[in-house]
């Protein structure tokens, strides 16, 4: 893929990227990586302004987009939604026109994924979705770098997802899709991931080869798996179902004894922040397979990708 490709493009959803586009991005964060760590880093975007735009709370992402921003000689500016006149009902369409007229790009974190859409409309430049309720995209393209790091070709990797059908996961099974891997996931019935996600990956596998697999049986999903994969059980503004999501996962926890039923070789991965005794236990989330903060480093180099090739 020409990195000119994604010029002035948002990044909204995983699906906002082709198969090709996917996998560039990919070989894309992997030469930065290499280029980082030999001390040849290079790549520069000098002059560009980039507004980060918070809703939430964020450690990995915020800390990757500034990184990102100051290695490519960007001018980074961290906002918190309600430090805006956002706060005080300025609608979000007169906002972004004003992000549109001062700005080069828009990375925003915000709890209705609608908004970025929005934002995108209305402000006319680059958006990137720094996650929402629906997707993170720039999290599944971490997550990819670093099993591609692992295994070199998607195509034989069993990833399993057990826990809250939530952003992440619709990211993961639209990435898998792309990349013509196998993801088997496993939620309750009543936490399952988008639908239309899950329809919109099966129309993509059908091109990629990816298979695609939604059941409520964690045990099944684990079995023979390369990647077991699992996310906190209760997300940044559901704190008021706390209690009944955490009764729903139960059986879902990510524990010596299910970690067991993967290959041997099996690595587990986790967006972080992490519940140690909720979703995962100390001994698999700390213990010698985890590539977690392989995951939580390779959010940079993806990130740098990112704003290079749509700026």
């Amino acid at each position: 893929m020409r990195v000119n490709l994604l010029t002035g493009r948002s990044i909204i959803s995983v699906d906002d990227l082709t198969s090709e586009e996917f996998e560039g991005l990919l070989e894309l964060a992997l030469r930065v990586k290499r280029s980082i760590k030999a001390g040849l880093f290079s790549l520069e975007k000098e002059g560009k302004s980039v507004a980060l735009l918070f809703q939430k709370p964020s450690t990995r992402t915020r800390l990757s987009l500034e990184v990102a921003c100051n290695m490519l000689k960007m001018h980074p500016i961290a906002l918190n939604w309600n430090e805006l006149q956002l706060s005080r009902g300025e609608p979000l369409s007169d906002t972004a026109r004003v992000f549109g007229k001062m700005v080069h790009c828009v990375a925003a974190r915000v709890f209705s994924h609608d908004d970025l859409y929005t934002f995108r409309d209305y402000a006319k430049i680059p958006i990137i979705n720094a996650l929402s309720d629906k997707e993170h995209p720039l999290q599944a393209l971490a997550d990819f770098m670093t099993i591609k790091e692992k295994f070199g070709d998607f195509k034989k990797v069993k990833i399993a997802y057990v826990g809250d059908g939530n952003n992440v996961a619709n990211s993961l099974i639209l990435a898998t899709a792309k990349v013509g891997a196998y993801i088997s996931v496993a939620t309750p019935l009543n936490l399952k991931p988008s639908p239309d996600i899950v329809a919109r990956a099966k129309i993509e596998a059908r091109k990629t080869g990816a298979k695609i697999e939604i059941d409520t049986n964690p045990q099944k999903a684990v079995e023979s798996a390369d990647v077991v994969y699992t996310d906190v059980w209760v997300s940044m503004g559901q704190e008021a179902e706390a209690s009944s999501k955490i009764e729903l996962l139960k059986g879902y926890q990510v524990n010596d004894q299910l970690f067991a039923l993967a290959k041997p070789e099996a690595y587990f991965m986790h967006c972080l922040p992490a519940h140690r005794g909720q979703e995962v236990t100390e001994s698999v989330i700390d213990g010698p397979r985890s590539i977690v903060f392989e995951q939580a480093e390779n959010r940079l180099y993806t990130t740098i990708a990112v704003f290079y090739s749509v700026l």
